[in-house]
């Protein structure tokens, strides 16, 4: 049974609406004639709220007696069974009277929904758990009544009934709320202006969170990553330097603006560990930045500025707070720096803020190299090549005698400088240009050993290999860096390839997919961790890899799917860019978790409606057929037994072989009800041994009347490996089916023959046959087809005979006899080292 709905009617205080718009939802509803009915409404003696509650059906209330007195409380037990489509619940956040079903209301309304109907209910914002705490240092009342949040979050619908304090003190005023003595107190206590203003911008707030979910459940599951400026999300950019401070303080400044505005501040971390963040400074900042209402982030990324700029649009964010450069006016030659590439990168919808602060310009330590995502021998590598290439290359050149000249000296060089750049990089090809320059001048430009340079041609010579080494680097640098993004871009759309297609093919190895996560992210062990609500402990619903995390904030990376399950990787901190993919594999994990429960749903329900049909087709069977055969034994068991008649000795024969007749009939309906129940448990142990058709099959024949059947086993067959009894069951109940369906005096054929390995037994009958769509259904069981009579069987034989065939490794189907009528075809497999060379066909001996 599916689950109810629940809409919830949230408001700031009492008084503000909310049962009057339960009500007149309600009136909405029976109108559009849904079955709508109250639970439990008290309208206090309201009387706009008395005068809804007409028309509409109410459930009796359960009196219970407490304290010498009798208090009403809804009566869980008359809802279900009056089963609503919809029952009004008012005050969710209610406590029971000793001695109800439940302690609390919202446990009563779980389990209506639980019963498939739908709940529409109301609380006060001063009720959720969470907000206890902050409501009493509001008005200076502790509430005793609260519902845990999670029940509030779970509801389907929640929908604000606001109102602004002026006009909920008027209506306090003119007595639509309290009685007329508890006014003044009311107006000058709890309902003063302050108190109402603080309760409302809370039930707004909690409602935008709400509200929020919704959308940014609506953003993934619409693969939507353009910021939507629903709601100001400003995200502070950290370096881990002494101005994080003043940026994370100036965020809060531009936060308290806007109401609802959040912060959020991120870490970048390069994914090789180099950094010259201060981790204690990190810590204060982090607690600077929870201190304030925000959040802090950590996350790992080569790329700073397009780490950063993923991290906001994930979030939705709409500002981006940084601080100006701390570098020293030299250093700008490694590139523009974060704060110019983000704001140049950040498009239309992304604000970027760069703020001044007291580090300006006072340097920020050692350089970190565009190539340090290249390994460390790589790097030094081309630093040999760079710096001390044109070296040796300088003393080989100088020790010839005739040189190759200046023309090919600048172009050894040149490829010094190209090999620089291919092994580390940018900064060793850009050395090994200013290192090579040098060197052309110093020794094999004239005038040599000088820095000057006579010949102008010289000169420009020397300027061009400069200005060309630059470029080869730079551009060999940039196709290393496209090539490396290229790389990437084209594993993560094959691994989403890949995840589309098993989404298409309904994979549901859970086990396979996260062991493709820990493959795929070089991780340690990956868990899909879940639990029923935000009290309830996590729980692991599939996991791979040693030691695998019990909770997502022990794991080293975490991907929330939902509310209520996250993905938990360990072994390392993964880069901002890979949690894009790591979100669609988790999204499928939660998918194919899913689909596993429903399929494993799905089988328990159909074993269960077979096990049902199955049960009442047996209690048809023992109402009737067992009976019939009881009762002829009975009947014939009294009349023997009477003194009231003398029966002749033909008379006690006759009454004797009824009641043996009656006997076997019964003895062979419990061995098919038997050897059904040992086929449906899987008790069924075949002994296989090797023996020929006609040692069994004219055993077989014993329960059919003589002359109705032409048994053709030619003595040539080769001999199949079987168990001698089940077969001979087996058997025996196919024919004696097609004797009862064979009309008049027609015989039933049973004839073998063989082919390779397999030796066939045919039934065949002449009966009015079996359409091609019943010929399966026929081998279920309690299955008779036509107008086989009452008291001919329970429908057994033939599901018996297929579940003995099968058990022995052979098959039973049921084809058309040529020229009207059934045949049963038992395929066996010969025994080992008996298969013929060719066909055997039968002998046609008649028995």
């Amino acid at each position: 049974m599916a689950r109810g709905k629940l809409r919830i009617y949230l408001g700031a205080a009492p008084g503000v609406g909310k049962t009057h718009a339960m009500l007149s939802e309600a009136h909405r509803r029976v109108e559009r004639g849904t079955d709508c009915v109250v639970a439990f409404v008290e309208h206090h003696g309201r009387p706009r709220t008395e005068v809804l509650l007409h028309g509409l059906e109410q459930i009796r209330r359960r009196d219970i007696e407490y304290r010498s007195g009798v208090f009403a409380e809804m009566d869980v037990d008359a809802v279900l069974e009056r089963a609503p489509a919809v029952a009004l619940v008012d005050e969710l956040a209610h406590t029971n009277v000793p001695g109800s079903r439940n302690a609390k209301r919202w446990q009563d309304v779980e389990e209506l929904l639980k019963a498939g109907i739908d709940v529409v209910s109301t609380v006060n914002i001063q009720h959720l758990e969470s907000l206890g705490d902050v409501v009493e240092s509001i008005t200076g009342v502790r509430q005793q009544e609260t519902i845990p949040d999670e029940v509030a979050r779970r509801a389907d619908q929640i929908e604000l009934v606001d109102m602004s304090p002026q006009a909920l003190r008027r209506r306090m005023a003119h007595g639509n709320i309290y009685q007329s003595d508890k006014v003044d107190a009311a107006l000058s206590n709890y309902f003063r202006p302050g108190n109402l203003t603080a309760l409302r911008e809370l039930a707004l707030l909690w409602v935008a969170d709400r509200v929020d979910e919704y959308l940014q459940q609506y953003r993934g599951e619409h693969d939507i990553s353009a910021p939507w400026q629903a709601r100001e999300r400003i995200v502070v950019g950290l370096t881990g330097g002494p101005e994080g401070r003043t940026l994370i303080r100036r965020a809060s400044r531009m936060a308290a603006k806007g109401s609802g505005s959040e912060i959020l501040a991120v870490y970048i971390a390069r994914s090789d560990g180099l950094t010259s963040a201060s981790p204690k400074e990190l810590a204060v900042q982090r607690t600077l930045v929870e201190d304030l209402g925000g959040t802090f982030h950590h996350v790992i990324g080569d790329d700073i500025p397009s780490a950063l700029l993923a991290f906001a649009r994930g979030v939705n964010a709409t500002q981006i707070v940084l601080g100006s450069s701390r570098r020293k006016t030299w250093q700008y030659i490694y590139g523009p720096g974060v704060g110019a590439t983000v704001a140049r990168e950040s498009g239309p919808d992304l604000d970027v803020h760069i703020v001044t602060h007291e580090e300006v310009a006072k340097g920020r330590g050692l350089p970190i190299a565009r190539g340090a995502r290249l390994s460390r021998t790589r790097i030094i590598s081309g630093w040999l090549a760079g710096v001390g290439g044109p070296a040796l290359l300088t003393l080989l050149l100088h020790g010839m005698e005739n040189g190759p000249g200046l023309a090919n000296d600048v172009l050894l060089f040149l490829f010094l400088t190209v090999a620089a750049a291919l092994l580390g990089g940018l900064a060793p090809a850009l050395a090994s240009a200013a290192v090579g320059s040098l060197l052309l001048n110093y020794w094999f430009t004239p005038p040599t050993h000088t820095l000057t340079v006579q010949d102008p041609e010289n000169f420009v010579a020397i300027v061009i290999f400069f200005a060309v080494a630059v470029a080869v680097a730079s551009v060999v640098d940039l196709a290393a860096r496209r090539t490396h993004q290229a790389a990437r871009l084209r594993a993560e759309s094959e691994i989403l390839s890949t995840l589309a297609g098993s989404v298409l093919r309904g994979e549901t190895a859970l086990d396979a997919l996260l062991d493709r996560v820990r493959e795929t992210f070089a991780m340690e062990s990956v868990a899909l961790l879940e639990r029923q609500s935000d009290v309830e402990p996590w729980t692991c619903a599939g996991s791979v890899g040693p030691a695998p995390v019990a909770r997502p904030d022990d794991a080293d990376v975490d991907m929330p799917v939902g509310d209520h399950m996250a993905l938990a990787l360990s072994g390392r901190v993964l880069p901002a860019e890979d949690r894009r993919v790591l979100g669609a594999f988790a999204a499928q994990a939660a998918v194919v978790l899913d689909r596993q429960r429903l399929v494993g749903e799905a089988e328990a329900a159909r074993r269960l409606a077979e096990g049902n049909r199955i049960r009442t087709a047996l209690l048809a069977a023992v109402s009737h057929d067992l009976r019939t055969p009881l009762a002829a034994i009975k009947a014939a068991v009294s009349s023997l037994r009477s003194d009231d008649v003398s029966w002749s000795d033909a008379d006690e024969a006759e009454l004797l072989a009824a009641i043996e007749d009656g006997a076997d009939r019964l003895d062979h309906l419990v061995g098919n009800l038997l050897d059904m129940s040992r086929l449906q448990t899987g008790t069924v142990t075949p002994l296989i041994r090797e023996l020929d058709l006609d040692e069994v099959v004219p055993m077989a024949l014993g329960g059919v009347p003589e002359g109705s059947v032409d048994l053709d086993i030619p003595e040539t067959l080769p001999m199949v490996a079987v168990d001698p009894g089940l077969l001979e069951r087996a058997v025996a109940n196919i024919v004696e089916n097609a004797v009862k369906y064979s009309p008049g005096r027609d015989r039933v054929t049973v004839a073998a023959s063989s082919l390779g390995e397999r030796v066939e037994l045919r039934v065949a009958d002449r009966g009015r046959g079996v359409p091609d769509e019943a010929k399966e259904r026929i081998f279920e069981p309690f299955q008779r087809y036509g107008d086989a009579p009452r008291g001919a069987g329970v429908g057994l034989g033939l599901a018996v005979a297929r579940g003995f065939v099968e058990s022995m490794g052979g098959t039973l189907d049921a084809e058309d006899t040529p020229g009207g009528g059934l045949t049963m075809v038992l395929t066996l497999t010969a025994a080992p080292g008996q298969v013929r060379a060719g066909p055997v066909s039968p002998a046609h001996i008649t028995s």
